[in-house]
C-alpha cells in the first residue's frame, strides 16, 4: 500500500507530453494536512484528470485522423483523457464507502495510455528509531 493521494498530486500518462495535477472536488471528502483526499473514482476526464499536453499514440482516433491528413506523417494532437477509475486503490481505507486512491494505483486511458502518480501530493516523514 502506498501513500494516500490528495488534491494536486502529480500524474503522468505514458502517451502524454507533460505531467498534470489531479483535481479532487472537495465535496465533504476527508483532508490530510488541509488537502482533500482522492478516491479511485476521482478519474473523470477534465474534472479530475486534466490534459497531459499532446497525445502521442496512433490508437487515439484523433491522432490517427491527423496523421492520415498529413499523408502518414505522425501528428500528435491535444490530449483529452478518456478514463473510468483508478486501480487498485486502497480497499481497507474507505472515503464515503469508496476505496481511497493510493500512490501505487494506475488509471488506464481508452487510447492505451497508463496514468501513474508521480508525486502523491503528500510526503511520508520517517522518524529516527
Amino acid at each position: 500500500m502506498g501513500l494516500q493521494v490528495v488534491m494536486g498530486a502529480v500524474m503522468k500518462c505514458s502517451f502524454g507530453e507533460t505531467p498534470s495535477s489531479l483535481i479532487v472536488v472537495p465535496e465533504g471528502t476527508p483532508v490530510i494536512a488541509g488537502t482533500p483526499c482522492a478516491t479511485i473514482l476521482d478519474a473523470v476526464p477534465e474534472e479530475n484528470i486534466p490534459s497531459f499536453g499532446m497525445c502521442n499514440t496512433i490508437s487515439n482516433p484523433a491522432v490517427a485522423a491527423a496523421t492520415a491528413a498529413k499523408l502518414g506523417v505522425f501528428t500528435p494532437v491535444a490530449c483529452v483523457p478518456v478514463t473510468e477509475a483508478w486501480i487498485p486503490g486502497t480497499p481497507t481505507v474507505l472515503i464515503d464507502g469508496i476505496p481511497a486512491l493510493s500512490a501505487d494505483s494506475t488509471c488506464l486511458c481508452n487510447w492505451g495510455g497508463i496514468i501513474t502518480v508521480e508525486e502523491p501530493g503528500q510526503f511520508q516523514v520517517l522518524l529516527p528509531d
